[in-house]
């Protein structure tokens, strides 16, 4: 077992569904996976591991922001050796046409942090998805009907920020959406040569003011979910 997550070796799927939020690791958990075994409480960063349609597949929490999916992600690749991460969560809406409950794949990331810079000093890096998983996301979602919006997306390091409308930038120059994670996620999976995607449902509008409930992020963006099961 890694430092942060209890399971043993063989215990995670080679493919890990990571929303932010470890109780809505429960609920698909619970939802969709059948024989499902929690593998990790430590932390309250709920883990589990069964089967979709007969397919193996792990569901990991990662926590808010790029400090705390770093270390989740980084023990999954390196201590279990899982090879595609795809990320489910949520992300509040900079642009018009692109309304609350919403699916965006983010295809690249821009971003306020500091951390890449650590690692490129006097430089920037683009963060981006693989492209095989947002094509078959993209391909996918075509399928089964689902509307999705993919571009762009800004990880910030501030859940608040000062000044308030700060957004306003990113949406003047196409961003779709912001949220707080898939910086960090895509520059791991560059590193370590390993696919990742982030799936993201409109869970707040920046312009309209529109917001979903705590229970609604949780427990309803099923759309979303049934997308990322769909490309195991």
């Amino acid at each position: 077992m890694s430092i942060h997550i209890a399971a043993k070796i063989g215990d995670i799927s080679e493919i890990v569904l990571m929303p932010g939020d470890p109780m809505r690791a429960q609920y698909i958990a619970n939802k969709y996976l059948q024989n499902a075994i929690c593998y990790n409480q430590v932390r309250g960063m709920f883990g589990y591991t069964g089967s979709y349609k007969g397919k193996k597949v792990s569901i990991q929490g990662s926590g808010m922001g790029i400090p705390s999916m770093s270390i989740y992600a980084n023990e999954l690749i390196q201590e279990y050796k899982v090879k595609k991460i795809i990320r489910i969560g949520s992300c509040g809406s900079l642009q018009r046409n692109v309304q609350i409950r919403d699916i965006v794949l983010a295809q690249a990331t821009s971003s306020d942090t500091n951390i890449n810079s650590r690692i490129f000093p006097s430089m920037n890096f683009s963060p981006v998805a693989s492209f095989n998983l947002l094509l078959k996301a993209y391909q996918k979602a075509q399928e089964m009907s689902i509307k999705v919006n993919v571009g762009n997306v800004f990880t910030t390091d501030l859940f608040y920020d000062e000044p308030c409308d700060s957004w306003k930038i990113w949406a003047k120059y196409g961003v779709l959406a912001i949220e707080m994670e898939t910086a960090g996620l895509y520059t791991l999976a560059a590193r370590h040569n390993i696919e990742a995607l982030s799936i993201l449902t409109v869970s707040d509008h920046l312009i309209t003011n529109e917001a979903c409930t705590s229970e609604e992020r949780e427990k309803s963006f099923n759309r979303m979910l049934e997308l990322a099961l769909e490309m195991v």
